[in-house]
């Protein structure tokens, strides 16, 4: 398919996450398709429902270089299991340099951290696609309360994207049921008390009731700023 019109996809809001994909992939024939997975539960699912129609899709991930450790080999183990095409996104400078000239950027300024080493790569990294799956969902903080299925997305470059969150009208009851239903391995943070799983050095576990982002940046925001460019179809 030449262009992002999506004129005879069926209202994505009325599809379940099975038949998106299997639209999206159907409609592009399979071509410039990505996901960008931070190897959460919600991006296993994704990935597994995707792997069904292409199963070297290419999985984007965002290596910051100040992830929990468990979380680096809990990818590297499914990387290596499920036999991904993984992209580590990295950004332009090591975490030594970065902090020889910033510091602890992520403590005096974590959004221009953020910028810095999430939102920079990861726009580079997306160039080459046009289809952008990702494993984001309406529950998991009022940021993301109005999240469309299907967003046009455009790239500091100007380039066009079809954003495609399959995943946005489900519970977290519905993704733990089909990780469990399918045997995907769990990452072992959850069982530690983490709901929402970025940085190290920014990463907390929530109270109890509180919002699963709430950990994040010692509550002072909920978004890095990788989804916060969308425009809504």
């Amino acid at each position: 398919m030449s262009d992002l019109t999506l004129d005879r996809l069926p209202d994505a809001e009325q599809l379940f996450a099975e038949q998106l994909v299997t639209e999206i992939i159907r409609q592009s024939s399979g071509q410039n398709l990505c996901l960008t997975s931070s190897f959460q539960t919600e991006d296993m699912v994704v990935l597994h429902i995707i792997r069904q129609h292409m199963a070297d899709v290419p999985v984007i991930f965002l290596d910051t270089g100040y992830h929990f450790a468990p979380l680096l080999e809990y990818r590297d183990r499914l990387t290596h299991d499920w036999k991904l095409n993984l992209i580590n996104a990295a950004p332009s400078t090591t975490v030594a340099e970065h902090e020889a000239q910033f510091g602890l950027l992520h403590v005096i300024d974590p959004t221009y951290c953020c910028q810095m080493r999430k939102v920079e790569p990861l726009m580079r990294s997306l160039e080459p696609y046009t289809w952008w799956f990702t494993g984001l969902r309406r529950e998991q903080s009022p940021t993301r309360a109005n999240l469309k299925k299907i967003e046009d997305h455009r790239l500091p470059s100007g380039k066009q994207m079809k954003k495609i969150s399959i995943l946005a009208d489900w519970t977290w009851g519905q993704v733990e049921t089909y990780a469990k239903k399918h045997d995907i391995p769990r990452l072992s943070l959850y069982d530690e008390g983490y709901t929402s799983i970025g940085c190290e050095p920014c990463t907390a576990r929530p109270a109890a009731g509180a919002d699963p982002r709430s950990g994040r940046w010692g509550g002072t925001k909920l978004e890095c700023g990788i989804h916060t460019f969308s425009e809504r179809a």
